[in-house]
C-alpha cells in the first residue's frame, strides 16, 4: 500500500524537469492560478470558521429530533460526486437558480466569478472542519463546563476560556484539512464558476487545461500542489505530536 501511494507521486517528480519546472513557473497563467488558489481557500477556511463552528458546536452537544438528519446533511458534501456538487450549485445560485434569480434583481451574479470559487470550496471543503471540530467539542468534559458555570461564567465566556483552550487542535486541523481540500477542489468549481485565468483558473483547472496543451505546465502545478499539501500536513503533524508528547515530568509522574 505504502508502494503503491509512493510510485505515482515519486514518478511526477522524476518526470518534472528542473529547468522545465522553473520555466512553467514564471509562466503569468501559472502565478494567477496559485495566488487564485491560495487566495481562495484562504478565505474559504476564514468563512468556514465563522459559519461552521457554531454548527459544530451544535452538532456536538444538541441531542435533538433532527440532529442525525443535520450531521447526515453536513456529511453529504462529502461524499457527492464533484460534478453533482457543482450543478447542485448552479441550479441555486445560476442566474434562474432557486436564490440567483433574487441576487439577480439586486444585481448580483455569482456563477462563473471568483465568489463562486469560493462558494463551491465552501461548500465541499467546510464538512472536513465541521466533523473534526464537533468531535474536538464533544471531547471537553461537561463537568468543566458546569463548573464554569458555576463559578459565574456566562455561555460565551465558557466557550472562549473553557472550551476553545481545549479543542482547539480539533479545529486546527479541521481548518488544515479543509485548505488542503479546498486547494484541490476541481469538480464543483469548473461547472459553477468555470475556467477562466486570472478569474476562476485555480491550479487543478489549470493543470487540466496544462495536461491538453503544455505539459511542462501540468508538472510545474502539480508538484507545487503536491508540495503545499506534503508540508501542511507534516507540519500539522509535527505539531499535534509536539503537543500530545508527554514531557519527562508526565511520565514519571
Amino acid at each position: 500500500m505504502f508502494l503503491f501511494i509512493l510510485i505515482p507521486v515519486l514518478a511526477l517528480f522524476l518526470r518534472a524537469d528542473p529547468a522545465a519546472l522553473w520555466a512553467g513557473l514564471q509562466k503569468s497563467e501559472v502565478l494567477q492560478a496559485v495566488r487564485l488558489s491560495l487566495f481562495s481557500s484562504t478565505v474559504t477556511v476564514l468563512i468556514t470558521l465563522v459559519i461552521g463552528t457554531p454548527a459544530a458546536y451544535y452538532l456536538a452537544h444538541r441531542h435533538y429530533r433532527f440532529n442525525r438528519l443535520l450531521d447526515t446533511l453536513i456529511d453529504l458534501p462529502t461524499v457527492l460526486p464533484p460534478a453533482v456538487a457543482g450543478v447542485a450549485l448552479l441550479m441555486a445560485f445560476g442566474r434562474r437558480g432557486l436564490i440567483g434569480g433574487w441576487l439577480g434583481e439586486l444585481g448580483i451574479s455569482l456563477p462563473f466569478t471568483t465568489a463562486a470559487v469560493i462558494i463551491a470550496q465552501v461548500f465541499i471543503a467546510a464538512p472536513l472542519y465541521i466533523k473534526s471540530a464537533a468531535l474536538g467539542f464533544a471531547q471537553v468534559d461537561c463537568e468543566l463546563r458546569k463548573a464554569a458555570a458555576l463559578d459565574g461564567a456566562d455561555r460565551w465566556q465558557t466557550f472562549i476560556y473553557v472550551i476553545l483552550p481545549m479543542a482547539w487542535m480539533s479545529l486546527l486541523s479541521g481548518s488544515v484539512l479543509t485548505w488542503a481540500r479546498a486547494l484541490g477542489e476541481f469538480g464543483a468549481t469548473i461547472i459553477f464558476a468555470g475556467n477562466f485565468p486570472g478569474r476562476t483558473q485555480t491550479m487543478p483547472l489549470a493543470i487540466y487545461v496544462g495536461f491538453e496543451l503544455d505539459l511542462n505546465t501540468a508538472l510545474a502545478l502539480s508538484v507545487v500542489l503536491i508540495g503545499l499539501s506534503f508540508f501542511t500536513l507534516a507540519l500539522v503533524k509535527g505539531v499535534l505530536a509536539q503537543w500530545t508528547q508527554p514531557s519527562p515530568e508526565e511520565i514519571y509522574d
